[in-house]
Order: structure tokens, then sequence, then C-alpha cells
């Protein structure tokens, strides 16, 4: 009542409009962020903007608490200034009707209500809500700005807001999150495919497809290893005459230079033609092996062989060689026939 006294029906409505326009930034400050892809943001931070939006994204707890406090304080003021204002500026239409003042009273208070929870949860939401969920990076590079000036402004407060939300979260057995993560493990992408085939969203011909290349993260590179590999390969001392026949006779156009249980080099078999000495030595054109531990993950072995620019590593389990991998012995788990079929 008191904030009412000498405010006229124009002020009531730009404070109104302020409120609920203040109320949509909080909204969409908070869904674009939860929305945003991190690694996006990242290549927009060439810009104030942007940096700021990342700066968010790194304090994603906080920024919540300051969105819902916004949100909050926003609420309380519609509560406070517009339905008194509505509430009374529909008393003098109702009891024009002929209805007793308490009833006008009480149908007014009941409208006001409505009207005011329609306009807040509509343009004060919904809308910025699903325009942010729309434009996830756009409207937190956007927002990004006035948001980090309000954190600013707030921090102290927030900070014991969420230092006292982290500690109901710690004490109900789970562990606070700080800032924006938009990974997935394997182990839920797994189940993800499992219940999109179960629910018929996913053909069944790619199912299997998708799950051997998600079990990519945790096999091993000993699970690709024979239990008896026959490695193509010459002495120290071979020629590239003798590299050309071990090809023949194994059918590999890389071909090992080992000295009892160690590799020396990789000769490519292509490199022989354009020499014209065959007597040469092999470890004249070896390459150095990359050698990679039996413990290592698929994909991070495929990380390795791209880096080295080469298709063939060398198996080591504690310092022992016990074989080779090849590109070819993982690209098909990568490329399944069943895709291939259908695309």
């Amino acid at each position: 009542m008191i904030l009412l006294e000498g405010m006229s029906g124009w002020a009531v409505t730009a404070w109104t409009v302020a409120i609920i326009a203040l109320s949509a930034f909080f909204v969409a400050a908070e869904f674009a962020l939860m929305a945003a892809k991190t690694h996006r943001l990242e290549e927009r931070a060439t810009t104030m903007a942007g940096r700021a939006a990342l700066k968010n994204a790194n304090e994603l707890t906080l920024l919540l608490a300051g969105s819902q406090l916004g949100i909050t304080v926003c609420t309380l003021a519609l509560g406070a200034i517009t339905k008194p204002a509505v509430h009374h500026a529909l008393m003098p239409p109702l009891e024009s009707l002929g209805l007793p003042t308490a009833v006008a009273d009480v149908a007014s208070f009941i409208l006001a209500l409505i009207i005011v929870t329609f306009l807040h949860l509509v343009i004060g939401e919904m809308a910025p809500k699903s325009w942010a969920i729309a434009h996830p990076e756009d409207s937190s590079v956007l927002l990004a700005v006035p948001m980090r000036a309000f954190m600013f402004v707030a921090r102290p407060i927030l900070k014991a807001m969420n230092n006292a939300a982290n500690w109901l979260v710690k004490k109900a057995g789970a562990t606070p999150i700080v800032g924006l993560s938009n990974s997935q493990d394997a182990a839920g992408l797994r189940q993800l495919v499992e219940h999109s085939a179960q629910v018929g969203a996913l053909d069944l011909r790619y199912r299997d497809s998708l799950t051997s290349v998600l079990t990519l993260r945790d096999q091993k590179l000993r699970s690709l290893l024979p239990e008896e590999q026959d490695l193509a390969a010459v002495g120290p001392d071979g020629t590239l005459a003798e590299v050309q026949a071990v090809t023949l006779e194994h059918g590999h156009m890389r071909v090992l230079v080992r000295d009892g249980g160690t590799t020396l080099g990789v000769v490519h078999v292509r490199d022989t033609f354009a020499e014209p000495d065959l007597n040469r030595k092999a470890m004249d054109l070896a390459r150095p092996p990359v050698i990679l531990s039996a413990d290592m993950g698929l994909a991070a072995a495929l990380t390795e062989l791209r880096t080295a620019r080469t298709q063939i590593a060398v198996v080591a389990d504690e310092g022992r060689e016990i074989g080779v991998v090849t590109l070819a012995d993982v690209l098909p788990g990568l490329m399944p026939s069943q895709i291939v079929e259908g695309a």
C-alpha cells in the first residue's frame, strides 16, 4: 500500500515493464548458459562479451545463484507493486456491477493474481527461456557483460548462498559442480543407444555398430593382438631386396627391421622401388618405430598414430614387444559395414 501512494498508473506500468524485462534477462542468462556448448563459447572468446560468457560458464553455480536471486527479487517486486495496483484498479469496475465490497475485493484480488502471474510467467520467463534455448551461444554472449556486472556487485551474497547450497548438496551425498560441462561418458552414451534401439528410435542394424564404436574408450591395445602374430620383419643387416621378398611372402606393405626382440625401424616397400641398389641396407630407409603401451586405450592410440603420421605401431608390455597394430585393425570398428551399406 505504502509503495503505491503517490504513484500514478503510468509509473506503475513503467515499473511493471522494467521488472518483467529484468526477470526475462535473468531467465535468459540462466537457460542460455545451461544450453550453450563450451567449445563454441571458446571460439567466441576473441571479444570482451565472449570472454565474459566463458567466465560465466566457468562459474556456473555462481551464475545460477545470481539468476535465481534476480528472478526472486523481480517476483517479489511484482507482488509489491503491480499486483496491488491491478487489484485496486479492478475494484471500481467490479463494484459498479453491483457486487458487494467484500466480494469485489476478493474477485479483484484473484483476477490481479492471475493477470500478474500470467504476465510474469509468459513474458518474464517462458518467452525468454525459449529464446535462450533456441540461441544459446548468441544469447550467452549478448547477456554476458551485464550479468558479470550484476555478479560483481552481488558476489558476497551469491557466494554465501552458493556455499550454503553446496553444503546441503554434500550432505545429500552428491558432488557440487562449479563449471559448465557438456561431456558425456561412454557408458551413458551406450545406455542412450540401447534405449533408443528398444523404443524404436534407432535402427537395430546400427545399434551394434554404434555400441562397438563407444567401447573404443574402454578397450586396450592388447585386445587387438592375436595369440600368435607372424611379424613381417628383416634383421638389422637386411637388404631392400629382403624387404621386397618379405612383402611378397606376408602381403604387408610395411616391414619391420628387428634385432632380436627389439624393433629398430619400419620400412615401407614403396620406398624400395626408387632405389637402384637393392643390396642397400633396409635401415638406411627405415623410419623410427612408434612404441605404444599394451594398456593404452584405442582412442589414445589413434591419436598417437595420427600425430606420428604413421599407420603402424609396435605394442610393448612392460618394455617387452608383444606385437604390432595398424590403423586397419581399428578403422573397421569406426566405419562398420552396416553403416556403409545403409548410407
